[in-house]
């Protein structure tokens, strides 16, 4: 399958691009965590996201230093491009936590999309809470342009998701995605469809869509990243 790699900020970039795709599925940064405007700006990806005792050293990355307000605005402007782009019936599935699902579902639904549900992500390993529940969990939510497509054959896609993130070698990104996750998601999209992430990372979403018969179009604006993910994507 084809596969187009954007280098640039997906703001940018959105409103350049005009072969309609057939589902967006985009994991971008959360924007969460800090309760102060000083706390936030303090805080780069890293702190926010990865542990203590980790001994990678992955890049950081930008753009994760907004206010809830700031972030539903900013989003909300992204997902409308994508909504331009997809084909009527087509899908959006974007992945938030706990603290920014209500921004984030807000911001779907401000950029045209008819909202459809959320589909909890269970995470087996994950980070314990002092003297509460543990978050193991984070939401993709999903919305489409209009009455979602008839797939032929009709198709029956899981509602809770399981997987962890990769580790040691296989750990490509701070806040990389599991590929096995992001096959189940890919399937959205009908056999040999259009994906598109403009937030593409370290590219798992590509790598997913391409082992499962679709075609990619990927954005990102990191140049560490954009390296990984093309090196990911020619390998695929």
């Amino acid at each position: 399958m084809d596969w187009t790699l954007h280098h640039g900020d997906a703001l940018t970039v959105l409103p350049t691009l005009t072969t309609p795709v057939d589902a967006v599925i985009t994991d971008p940064p959360y924007n969460s965590g800090g309760r102060t405007a000083t706390e936030r700006r303090a805080q780069g990806a890293r702190d926010k996201y990865v542990g203590a005792n980790a001994t990678h050293m992955l890049p950081d990355f930008d753009g994760d230093t907004r206010d809830q307000r700031g972030y539903t605005y900013w989003l909300a402007q992204l997902l409308a491009e994508c909504h331009r782009l997809t084909r009527p019936g087509g899908s959006c599935l974007v992945f938030t936590d706990w603290a920014q699902l209500p921004a984030t579902s807000d911001a779907l639904q401000a950029a045209g999309w008819t909202w459809r549900g959320i589909i909890p992500w269970h995470k087996p390993i994950s980070r314990p809470v002092k003297n509460g529940f543990r978050r193991e969990c984070e939401y993709v939510l999903w919305g489409s342009r209009g009455e979602p497509i008839r797939h032929t054959p009709t198709i029956y896609l899981p509602g809770h998701l399981t997987g962890s993130q990769p580790r040691g070698k296989e750990r490509r990104h701070i806040t990389q995605k599991p590929v096995e996750v992001m096959q189940q998601l890919v399937r959205i999209a009908p056999p040999g469809g259009t994906v598109l992430d403009p937030f593409t990372g370290s590219g798992t979403t590509g790598v997913a869509a391409l082992a499962e018969g679709r075609a990619f179009v990927g954005i990102e604006q990191s140049h560490e990243y954009e390296q990984v993910a093309r090196a990911r994507l020619l390998n695929s």
